[in-house]
């Protein structure tokens, strides 16, 4: 199975910082944010990594490479202009498939210790959700994760949307602009009940804003000291 992580975006919350820098390449921990990826899914065994390029997309391309260097073998999916998340990896399908259908998807500006080779394998729906718990700027959640496992848009016991999902090809099938966000794809699949999810209870930190990566930059900092 191949794994996809979402580089395209201009990152417009984290400005100044992105103006000269891909977000995917600012660091945290002395270590870049795609990097901490690019790692957990290697040694998880995603080997081939399909990651998608738009703003300052040659800067990615120059410090990844062909990804040899890090042990994977990354193909590289150009944007004319950033896609947004579901525009993007349809763009990409071509370079996802295989025989099953299904393949993982990563967002780049995310930092989370989910461990990647424990994703489940759906044998039904267009998609599974990992989910985590609301921090303070969605207190509110995205999605309702069953007693079954089945994920609906509404419910009693909302969970965010962590940024990363195990979604087979249908799921894309339908029609749409070519700039389109993933959640409202996911939201009417989960109408349908077509979307699986389950719960991360570990560490997560959604990279949206500079503070956020202070944040981040400062916690990663303290684990690692003696």
């Amino acid at each position: 199975m191949k794994a996809m992580i979402l580089a395209a975006g201009k990152g417009e919350r984290m400005r100044p910082l992105t103006l000269t820098t891909p977000k995917p390449l600012l660091q945290a921990g002395g270590k870049t944010l795609i990097d901490y990826h690019i790692d957990r899914l290697r040694n998880a065994g995603f080997n081939e990594l399909v990651i998608n390029r738009a703003w300052l997309g040659e800067k990615l391309k120059a410090y990844l490479g062909d990804g040899r260097s890090r042990g994977v073998s990354i193909d590289w999916s150009d944007e004319p202009q950033p896609l947004e998340t579901a525009g993007g990896i349809r763009h990409a399908l071509p370079k996802l498939s295989n025989k099953d259908g299904w393949f993982l998807v990563v967002n780049g500006d995310v930092w989370c210790d989910f461990p990647f080779a424990e994703v489940p394998r759906p044998q039904t729906g267009v998609a599974h959700l990992i989910l985590t718990g609301n921090p303070d700027h969605n207190p509110n959640g995205d999605f309702h994760l069953e007693d079954s496992g089945k994920v609906a848009s509404t419910g009693g016991n909302m969970l965010t949307f962590s940024g990363i999902s195990l979604l087979h090809q249908d799921l894309f099938s339908g029609a749409f602009g070519d700039e389109a966000k993933l959640a409202p794809l996911l939201r009417r699949a989960a109408d349908a009940g077509l979307v699986w999810g389950s719960r991360h209870t570990g560490e997560w930190f959604d990279i949206g804003t500079p503070q956020r990566l202070e944040q981040l930059d400062r916690w990663l900092n303290n684990e690692r000291s003696p």
